[in-house]
């Protein structure tokens, strides 16, 4: 995996990935930014909900679950000192769908946690996550 980090100016900047996608990024106005795109350490947090929703839908979909919808809601704490790194993380999952049954729920998440997202397990190395879910019955197609 590669990506390239331009600077635009101030603290303002483009990364792209490998597979061409490109994010802005900026700081706030009181670090010299135009508050234009996510912090960095935003975007952290947000790939991870992205890494776990990804394992939480592709497995409920592979035990053959009603899934219709996924939505990550996810909150984080930082260290007060530099390196401010990620100290606890909760993730609470909201999983939409006909008929899913809790037990294929809380095995993907569990699953998601601990075996499947590399964000997740990458960011357990200095913050202590915890997970949470719904379900909420969507009405049959």
């Amino acid at each position: 995996m590669k990506a390239t980090i331009k600077w635009v100016d101030g603290v303002s900047f483009v990364g792209e990935a490998e597979s061409g996608h490109a994010v802005v990024m900026d700081g706030p106005p009181d670090a010299g930014g135009r508050n234009i795109g996510m912090r960095p350490m935003e975007m952290v947090l947000v790939g991870m909900g992205g890494c776990s929703a990804f394992d939480v839908v592709t497995i409920l979909q592979k035990a053959r679950q009603a899934v219709s919808d996924c939505r990550v809601e996810l909150s984080a704490e930082r260290a007060d000192e530099v390196p401010k790194v990620f100290t606890k993380i909760h993730v609470h999952f909201v999983v939409s769908g006909t008929g899913l049954k809790p037990a294929q729920v809380e095995r993907a998440v569990k699953l998601s946690a601990e075996k499947y997202c590399s964000a997740s397990i990458m960011l357990g190395k200095t913050a202590v996550i915890t997970h949470d879910f719904e379900i909420i019955e969507s009405p049959a197609p």
